[in-house]
């Protein structure tokens, strides 16, 4: 009989937190025999607004998206190099539009059993809890939802994992 956790799906937006979340994420799928999949997802949605507001030109929105998404397979392969070095299988996408809608679709589209967040950031204002898209993600997936926390307890699992 298969265990609860058989599809699992990690979120990188390139902070240290969601890092610790791919250590996590391969530790799990390695320890339950579970597929990993790593996502990150270009906020075009944002980018947008800003043109709309006038903050960025149209160009500049372009060159910035390409940094973007440069930092995106950056990010993609330091996780892939954090699954092969563990020997952990794992898929990688990146995604463009908005976070919460791109997270909860790949959720849905590879029947994801586990999504893995890096810790949440602290609420500085009604405004950052209104606009958190993986909070609002964490809250719309049709799964359950592990939040790694505790960088130095994760890393100690990651390097004695086989």
């Amino acid at each position: 009989m298969a265990g609860p956790i058989q599809n699992i799906l990690v979120y990188i937006d390139g902070s240290e937190e969601s890092v610790t979340a791919a250590e996590y994420a391969v530790c799990l799928a390695k320890s339950t025999g579970a597929e990993l999949s790593a996502l990150y997802v270009v906020n075009t949605r944002a980018l947008n607004d800003l043109v709309k507001s006038r903050i960025f030109i149209a160009s500049e929105e372009q060159e910035y998206q390409e940094d973007l998404e440069n930092d995106a397979q950056k990010y993609l392969d330091h996780v892939k190099e954090l699954a092969h070095k563990k020997a952990q299988p794992i898929e990688l996408y990146q995604k463009n539009g908005a976070i919460h809608s791109e997270i909860k679709h790949l959720v849905e589209d590879l029947d994801i059993d586990l999504l893995i967040i890096g810790e949440l950031s602290k609420i500085q204002s009604r405004r950052d809890e209104f606009y958190n898209e993986v909070e609002r993600a964490m809250r719309s997936v049709p799964c359950s939802v592990l939040i790694a926390k505790d960088e130095d307890l994760v890393w100690s699992h990651y390097e004695s994992l086989a």
